[in-house]
């Protein structure tokens, strides 16, 4: 370590010998843990990688990197102490995971790894040199892939903000709840148009640059709310612009338009705005110190050597996994053969050729799926799905499971009013061919149409026993001339009985 006269000490190429044990042993503690949870490591680069959502949380690591070491100088004159509490974060991580692991949830399974990583880092290098570094240990739970939540509200206003100014130039379009038609001209606001992506990123820069550019927490809040609603904004009239553009021209001409622009220029220009309009209001030196190191020189209470909380915090973490291990034996046993029911007034029919749709559920023991017809003509489809089981990469409930996959040819218009409690989705299909889908699922001694509560039954059928099988049903009916689906639904859910009943029989539990 080197340092220059009225300078703060800097770490040059050779680190302090009073950081050289912690630091190796932190790096080694580490890379165990990463090593631990390689599935989710694994699971969470894939979905850097693939998903356009997500794309900037590979630079969250960096960012997160570059944020240590601008504080080099600042934690040269810290001494770091190995601290006991710092093992209840690890503990916190490590429960988190397990009941993600148990419930399906991957958000709290990737959440889970980040904190055990945060927790090593305080109980490795201790309380004083963690509250320096408090900022970037925070700022790592931007890897955490988070805010998919967002699409369907920022799906609402971006067809708000587009059909009013379609309107506005006077334009002549409709729409029907996510899909616009404009003169001759249809055009879906999907997922990827809603912004989120945007958003998303966009938060995870405006703390970035609150956190660098601003002392005073009434400036940081005003920029943070700048950086979420003007992209909010700006998305809305990309998708206006989009679809303008194809008015005055061609479909093919605005939509290839549109990629180029959004995806290469359009998020860095309004990028650079919300950075320019804050500039004015800059309140914090670009070479002021991250911390005063005076104020961070308390004594340790409940130390522990390096080697010893190394071992600790290993141990905490791997008790989760081992814990998941002792649950997860845990199965229904199924049939080895299961059938669609007989339904009394209504026969097996075959399949619609029109526009062929069945759910998706790629991790299902048994899923079968069936059209039925009484005798006055109505159509009704009926798909099962049943799980005897459910771990990490076998869900019934999960992002392209159920209803419609990823990339699918369908396209959610809506949601419509709940049947029996089921939720109803109607969605179409190029033709264009329009059918509604109403959906439940039994999960332990419940029956439920909500993904949260499908993820809680199944966290408690986990941890404290009780019927392990989950079963997804899905009634279904096309949108035919001088039939209204809804109805049909209704009319074959009267004949078919409990479902709770339907469910249980599929996986073998009433005979």
């Amino acid at each position: 370590m080197t340092s220059v006269a009225g300078a703060a000490p800097r770490f040059a190429f050779a680190i302090a010998p009073v950081w050289r044990r912690p630091l190796a042993a932190l790096a080694a503690t580490m890379a165990v843990i990463l090593l631990m949870f390689r599935q989710d490591v694994a699971a969470l680069a894939e979905l850097y990688w693939t998903n356009t959502t997500f794309g900037h949380c590979l630079f969250i690591a960096p960012v997160v990197g570059w944020l240590v070491w601008i504080r080099r100088g600042e934690l040269a004159q810290l001494t770091p102490r190995a601290w006991a509490p710092g093992l209840a974060l690890v503990a916190a991580g490590g429960f988190g995971w397990l009941l993600g692991d148990a419930g399906g949830v991957s958000f709290a399974r990737h959440l889970g790894v980040v904190m055990m990583l945060q927790g090593a880092v305080v109980t490795m290098l201790g309380p004083n040199v963690a509250r320096g570094l408090l900022f970037p240990i925070a700022y790592a739970l931007f890897l955490v892939p988070f805010g998919e939540f967002l699409e369907p509200p920022l799906q609402a206003i971006t067809v708000w903000i587009t059909m009013h100014l379609l309107h506005l130039v006077g334009v002549a379009a409709t729409v029907d709840g996510v899909l616009i038609t404009a003169g001759d001209k249809y055009f879906e606001v999907a997922e990827a148009c809603s912004g989120s992506k945007f958003v998303i990123a966009m938060i995870a820069y405006g703390v970035l640059v609150a956190n660098l550019c601003y002392r005073t927490w009434p400036r940081r809040i005003a920029f943070m709310a700048m950086a979420i609603i003007v992209p909010v904004l700006a998305n809305g009239v990309r998708a206006f612009g989009t679809i303008y553009a194809a008015v005055l021209t061609s479909v093919e001409q605005a939509t290839g338009y549109d990629h180029i622009v959004f995806g290469w220029v359009f998020f860095g220009l309004v990028m650079a705005a919300v950075l320019a309009f804050g500039w004015k209001w800059f309140d914090r030196a670009p070479d002021a110190p991250a911390f005063n190191p005076a104020r961070l020189q308390g004594p340790v209470r409940w130390p522990l050597d390096t080697i010893v909380a190394a071992l600790l915090v290993l141990a905490v973490a791997a008790a989760f996994p081992g814990w998941s291990t002792a649950i997860a034996s845990r199965a229904q046993t199924l049939p080895l053969h299961i059938e669609l029911p007989q339904v009394a007034g209504w026969s097996r029919a075959p399949v619609s050729t029109r526009a062929p749709w069945a759910p998706t559920y790629p991790g299902a023991d048994h899923q079968l799926f069936g059209r039925y017809v009484d005798n006055s003509g109505t159509a009704v489809d009926l798909a099962i799905a049943v799980y005897g089981s459910q771990h990490q990469g076998k869900e019934i409930v999960g992002f392209g499971i159920g209803v419609m996959q990823q990339d699918d040819r369908w396209v959610r218009v809506e949601d419509l009013d709940d049947l029996d409690a089921g939720t109803v989705m109607r969605i179409t299909a190029p033709g264009p061919v329009e059918r509604q889908v109403a959906t439940w699922y039994r999960i332990g001694n419940v029956l439920t149409s909500d993904p949260k509560i499908v993820k809680l039954e199944t966290l408690k059928a986990k941890l404290l026993g009780g019927p392990q099988r989950a079963v997804a049903i899905h009634i279904s009916a096309e949108t035919l001339p001088g039939q209204d689906p809804r109805a049909a639904m209704a009319k074959f859910l009267a004949a078919l009985g409990p479902l709770d009943v339907l469910a249980d029989r599929s996986a073998g539990m009433v005979r």
